[in-house]
């Protein structure tokens, strides 16, 4: 049975998530502007909505690891088979949230081994757990592991056996736009493209080829290059950026994933305060 710790970590990630949606314009992903879904084909009102059916999931997760207390093999295990359970769940919610569900997981399960640790503390748990093989996983090729083998491409499990370095870039890329007097929604909006400049997407790939993942990440450094969100001169290049996705109907999902387990670290108290001492 979760308690109430495990849950107010799952309750924190859902909202990290349902943050992530609520930013605009994210360049070719869902967010408010669109309720038809015309242009990404995922309804941003019935993402959040799904994104509510991940809490029981995750609030699981924390509670095997508080349960174990250690990164072992059999937490790695067990975290597949509630991570599979909740995809399930959320997809007879409305589907969605799969990366999400992958990133937002391991750091849940890290932050419930280390309660009070630092966002570098956590990453580098969840690496721990991502290193370890899920031995019951279906042994059956998926869009990322495709591409990954095709292109070396580090994927989504590479991205968590490397401690989620583009987590990391993220909080860094939020500290410095707030210091720079940005607002939350654009610093927020920064730390996502400066995932994306990067992040060797899969799904990306998948659709777009490395042509198409070098023109993504070309255009989240040239929003970031012109002065990021909070300029006159970023917030143009963010809507050309934009309009330039949606119009090629690329979706580079793997970043906003990221970037919700980015907000669910810095939502952290451990990680807020950690932050002010090192700022003091």
């Amino acid at each position: 049975m979760s308690s109430r710790e495990d849950e107010a970590l799952a309750q924190a990630a859902v909202t990290a998530l349902t943050g992530q949606l609520a930013l605009a314009p994210k360049p070719g992903l869902p967010d408010p502007r669109d309720l038809d879904a015309r242009l990404t084909r995922r309804d941003h009102c019935s993402l959040r909505w799904s994104a509510k059916a991940l809490v029981p999931g995750l609030s699981a997760m924390a509670a095997a690891a508080r349960r174990t207390g250690e990164p072992t093999p059999g937490l790695r295990t067990e975290l597949g088979a509630i991570g599979r359970c909740t995809e399930h769940s959320v997809g007879l919610a409305g589907g969605g949230h799969r990366g999400a569900t992958w990133a937002l997981g391991l750091l849940v399960a890290a932050a419930a081994l280390n309660p009070r640790a630092v966002a570098t503390d956590i990453t580098a748990t969840a690496k721990g757990i991502a290193r370890h093989t899920d031995k019951r996983a279906p042994r059956k090729p998926s869009h990322g592991s495709s591409v990954s083998a095709k292109y070396g491409a580090a994927g989504a499990r590479g991205e968590a056996r490397a401690g989620f370095p583009h987590v990391r870039r993220a909080l860094d890329a939020l500290a410095v736009a707030r210091a720079a007097g940005a607002t939350e929604g654009e610093a927020r909006l920064d730390a996502l493209l400066t995932v994306m400049s990067t992040l060797q997407d899969t799904e990306l790939l998948y659709a777009a080829g490395p042509l198409g993942l070098r023109h993504v990440q070309a255009g989240a450094r040239g929003v970031l290059e012109a002065g990021g969100t909070s300029t006159e001169a970023g917030a143009a290049a963010l809507v050309a950026f934009d309009e330039d996705l949606h119009a090629r109907a690329w979706s580079p999902r793997g970043s906003a994933g990221l970037l919700a387990g980015a907000l669910f670290l810095d939502s952290l108290p451990a990680t807020v305060s950690s932050r002010a001492r090192v700022a003091a």
